[in-house]
């Protein structure tokens, strides 16, 4: 294992969390709805990636507290982005579905955020490209741990 508090791994961690942050903060800017929130794009996100899920299995993988879910949930609802229904063994619970326009609406952000990171793309040589490449699945990785 590296040692990640000393040397050059300390700084390859600083680099990449100095370069990860920046990386973000440029494709929020590239929204489609200016209307939602960060927090509101990334629950439809997780819609999309894992199907309907609960308040509280939506509230633990956006690491966010049960009550705050269950407003974010309220206002996607209101937008017309999120539905509820009963939940199919539980009719104590609900579960949260995205709607087709939340689809359209993700959809139209990916392919401004793909054409965001592609023109960025251009600028690197080969050897610059295949090292993201390769690089990428290790930080979806990370980005779900």
């Amino acid at each position: 294992m590296p040692d990640l508090t000393h040397g050059d791994d300390a700084a390859a961690v600083n680099s990449l969390r100095s370069a990860v942050m920046r990386l973000s903060r440029r494709l929020k800017h590239q929204r489609v709805d200016e209307s939602l929130s960060p927090t509101e794009m990334s629950v439809l996100g997780t819609l999309a990636r894992c199907g309907t899920a609960t308040p509280g299995e939506l509230a633990r993988k956006e690491h966010v507290q049960p009550p705050s879910m269950t407003r974010i949930v309220a206002l996607l609802e209101a937008k017309g982005l999120v539905r509820l229904e009963p939940h199919p063994e539980d009719r104590r619970q609900k579960v949260v579905t995205q709607t087709e326009r939340a689809e359209v609406m993700l959809e139209e952000s990916r392919r401004k955020r793909n054409a965001f990171l592609a023109s960025l793309v251009e600028d690197l040589d080969e050897d610059e490209w295949a090292k993201l490449r390769a690089a990428a699945p290790v930080l979806e990785k990370l980005a779900h741990l």
